[in-house]
């Protein structure tokens, strides 16, 4: 039985690296520093220009900042495990890594989920948009997706502290949740852990029913009406785009663990494991940069200042 407060865990999921590190490393380098530049450059174009501070920008400047948060738990970690001979973690490092990985995972559907509301006023509703939508309600819902997945997870993490494991070995390139409890050298004291797991999974269900009503009642709105039907194109197909890519991201790994194969090779499962931090941080400000014409003209016009 391991002394969880002095012990080490080993992530094996780089064991099969080594002849391809440097080459790894430097395509790892090159997309965290890809992360870190476009979405930085939304972020300080939503909050600089006074015109994009509506509720749809100040959502998508949340969701950017999110995207940083999440990728800062993986990639310094993982870019220096690449540089190190062993890939070790302290154990408090590693529920730190885990409390990142997943509350940014469930701020992402928090936002999302939001953004789908707010979609669903200005198109379905506009009239009532802005007194619906008002900064004092914008301000509260954002609270409400930073905190409550926070909240949540911080609660899993504890009660996954509580529990005496039995290894120290962690089959991935990231700390996981439900790998340490599966660690837990007496299943029956993960019960608790187990019941919160589930609740923690229908909370963000019924995130994903807010997002499919919303959806509905755009649809419907959007069919019989010109103009609505260019909004929806401008504005949602952006929201749809980036759903689509952290569920799919997302599913995939989920799939995985539940129904996956032992036998695929590493370098797959690795693959699995980190799209979600490497696919939607990097696609989701270009999608909202090149389609929101806004942030679009922002950009350009800022560059052409530069330029002269």
């Amino acid at each position: 039985m391991m002394d969880n407060s002095s012990s080490m865990f080993f992530l094996s999921g780089l064991s099969v690296t080594k002849n391809y590190r440097f080459i790894i490393f430097c395509v790892t380098f090159l997309c965290y520093c890809m992360i870190l530049v476009i979405n930085s450059v939304l972020i300080v174009t939503i909050i600089v220009y006074k015109d994009l501070h509506e509720p749809m920008y100040i959502l998508l400047c949340t969701f950017c900042i999110n995207g940083l948060y999440g990728s800062s738990g993986f990639y310094p970690k993982f870019l220096w495990d690449l540089l190190s001979p062993v890939h070790v973690i302290s154990y408090s490092g590693c529920l730190l890594q885990a409390l990142v990985m997943y509350t940014s995972a469930c701020t992402d559907l928090s936002i999302l989920a939001v953004m789908a509301y707010d979609r669903y006023l200005a198109i379905c509703r506009p009239l009532e948009y802005h007194s619906l939508m008002s900064k004092q309600r914008l301000m509260k819902l954002v609270c409400f997706s930073v905190i409550t997945p926070f909240s949540i997870i911080s609660t899993n993490i504890f009660l996954t502290s509580r529990l005496r494991l039995c290894s120290n070995y962690i089959a991935r390139l990231y700390c996981v949740n439900w790998i340490i409890v599966a660690l837990a050298c007496f299943p029956a004291e993960t019960l608790l852990n187990n019941i919160v797991a589930y609740i923690t999974i229908v909370i963000y269900v019924l995130h994903g029913v807010v997002i499919v009503w919303s959806y509905i009642y755009l649809i419907r709105t959007c069919v019989n009406s010109l103009e609505n039907r260019a909004k929806f194109m401008q504005t949602c197909v952006p929201h749809v785009t980036s759903l689509l890519t952290f569920l799919v991201t997302i599913l995939l790994d989920i799939m995985y663990i539940r129904y996956g194969s032992k036998d695929l090779p590493q370098t797959i499962q690795n693959f699995i494991a980190i799209e979600f931090l490497v696919i939607p941080p990097l696609m989701n400000p270009l999608i909202y940069g090149f389609k929101l014409t806004k942030i679009q003209h922002r950009i350009l016009g800022f560059c052409n200042i530069k330029n002269k």
